[in-house]
């Protein structure tokens, strides 16, 4: 099971101000475009991207610190190694 969960946003400044403040706190996270699945939610095509066992953390530290986000959503199964390998 390859499940990873995705922050959404409404807009690039929101993601951009929480990606600094996870990595401020030491939260493993990863922007990510939004997954084909979701895009339809908003506008913006970035999320952030963490592992299931980074979420607690991640949550504690928005509330914490007010960061503004849309949703966090589980998708499993969006990682693909092959993607775009031709050899």
């Amino acid at each position: 099971m390859n499940l990873r969960y995705y922050i959404l946003f409404a807009n690039l400044e929101q993601g951009m101000r929480l990606h600094e403040l996870l990595d401020e706190n030491e939260i493993p996270n990863r922007i990510a475009p939004a997954p084909r699945a979701i895009q339809g939610k908003l506008s913006c095509g970035v999320s952030l991207m963490l592992k299931p066992e980074d979420v607690e953390a991640a949550r504690t530290c928005i509330e914490e610190n007010g960061a503004e986000y849309y949703d966090i959503v589980p998708l499993e199964g969006q990682l693909q190694s092959k993607r775009d390998r031709y050899c």
